[in-house]
């Protein structure tokens, strides 16, 4: 028989709301590894801190979204949404399991084309276009999701002047239950602004409409939410071909997924609370098979899923820097990893652990090292007691971080991508002086 164990008896103060309702956790998770390579060896050998991309999860994720789709729907394109994660060697994954590009300005879209991505397959969306973006986009045969009448007005002006066609679809904001509603972007559906539209581009011969686009918020975690939006735009399909005798190509749903994250305020985890794949799949897949729109005549469902497929491939390595008490008491300890790199720390209670098994658990604040009293990685975690020079590991954070970090009194760090081989490569290096003094100047120093 296995010997337990032995674990000194302690005593930890338990603050009014810390655990909720389901408890506290019975046994802390230990990340050692990723991808079978040791913490201590990628810290060892990259740094600290340090992001790591898992191309396996990237690629097991998206397959497991692409069969909760096909097998519900006879037609289906992702398009990898660029602002989640626009490192190339991440979106070079997602194209070459097909996933076309959704982008959301200028910037994106020629990274895009610099990934190889043709510009017909390209979305672009958001609400600032540049003529100079429109120009790029018309000349690349893009498909240009008009945003709002200012937009569909100088794309007429733009196409008539350098005489090309523009392939378009609008942006439709729209009550599908969710509150608030994202009534910023697009045309309204319940008011007649997007019938109104719809008009005006098919009264414009330099224009060729061939989808409708929805994204009806983040996070979202009513799947049921999708249905009815999937059902408003197939009424809209419809009413396109009765007026007009004509069949759009495609429906966009947008993305707003949710990763397994959990949201701060939450009493249940993401993990055990967010909707799966299949149940998004079927919500949508449900409102479009049942609608008027006979099934051959069916259009292309487009989806511009990112959170929910490149979350949980991403994790931040960081290493313990201090601890010392509150004044009420708390344990707190300091890391080496702040906010500028976890912007997502802002609305996630993200999931921070050791490498190795450790005692006396108790409640803890973890910082980052910025000097900035916002800087809290972790509010309140049940955290076991750690030593300067520790190693702990930050999960799903492979959204949205890497392209809202920021420089800000560090160099953000090394990212390496361990590939389906088990091998490492950085593909993004870690800043030095000479970063900045590249693209600076001072006037009086010549």
């Amino acid at each position: 028989m296995e010997k337990f164990k032995y674990v000194k008896p302690g005593m930890s103060k338990i603050n009014a709301g810390m655990p909720s309702k389901f408890g506290l956790p019975v046994k802390q998770k230990i990340i050692s590894g990723i991808d079978g390579i040791p913490v201590s060896a990628l810290i060892e050998e990259y740094g600290s801190p340090l992001f790591v991309i898992s191309e396996k999860t990237i690629r097991d994720v998206y397959g497991e979204a692409k069969r909760a789709f096909d097998t519900r729907y006879p037609k289906v394109q992702f398009a990898w949404s660029y602002k989640t994660n626009y490192l190339d060697a991440v979106c070079s994954i997602f194209h070459e399991e097909g996933s076309w590009a959704e982008v959301v300005s200028g910037f994106e879209f020629e990274k895009a084309l610099s990934n190889g991505v043709n510009g017909s397959q390209i979305l672009f969306n958001g609400p600032e276009k540049s003529r100079d973006d429109l120009i790029m986009a018309i000349e690349n045969n893009a498909c240009i999701h008009i945003d709002h009448f200012d937009e569909l007005y100088l794309l007429i002006e733009i196409t008539r002047e350098i005489q090309k066609k523009a392939r378009v679809a609008i942006r439709i904001n729209l009550d599908a239950g969710i509150y608030p509603i994202w009534d910023r972007f697009g045309f309204n559906y319940e008011n007649g602004e997007a019938w109104n539209a719809i008009n005006r581009i098919m009264l414009a011969e330099s224009l060729e409409l061939i989808g409708l686009h929805t994204h009806i918020g983040t996070y979202i975690m009513a799947q049921a939410a999708y249905g009815i939006a999937a059902s408003k735009l197939a009424n809209l399909y419809m009413a396109i071909h009765r007026k007009f005798d004509y069949w759009l190509k495609y429906l966009d749903l947008g993305g707003g997924f949710a990763s397994k994250n959990t949201l701060k305020g939450a009493y249940m985890p993401g993990s055990e609370t967010c909707p799966s794949f299949d149940d998004y799949a079927e919500a949508i897949s449900n409102a479009l098979i049942s609608s008027e729109i006979p099934h051959e005549n069916l259009p292309v469902l487009f989806l511009e899923t990112g959170r929910a497929l490149i979350d949980d491939a991403g994790y931040l390595l960081t290493t313990v820097l201090a601890n010392k008490r509150l004044n009420g008491g708390r344990r707190s300890m300091v890391i080496d990893a702040g906010v500028n790199l976890l912007f997502t720390s802002f609305w996630y209670n993200l999931g921070v652990f050791p490498t190795k098994e450790m005692d006396h658990a108790e409640e803890t604040t973890i910082y980052g090292p910025l000097c900035m009293n916002i800087d809290v990685i972790r509010d309140a975690i049940v955290f076991p007691q750690v030593k300067t020079g520790d190693q702990l590991v930050i999960e799903r954070v492979g959204a949205y971080n890497i392209t809202q970090w920021m420089q800000f009194i560090n160099y953000r760090p090394n990212v390496v991508l361990i590939d389906n081989d088990g091998k490492t490569h950085i593909i993004r290096k870690k800043e030095s002086l000479a970063t900045f003094k590249k693209v600076e100047f001072d006037p009086k120093r010549g």
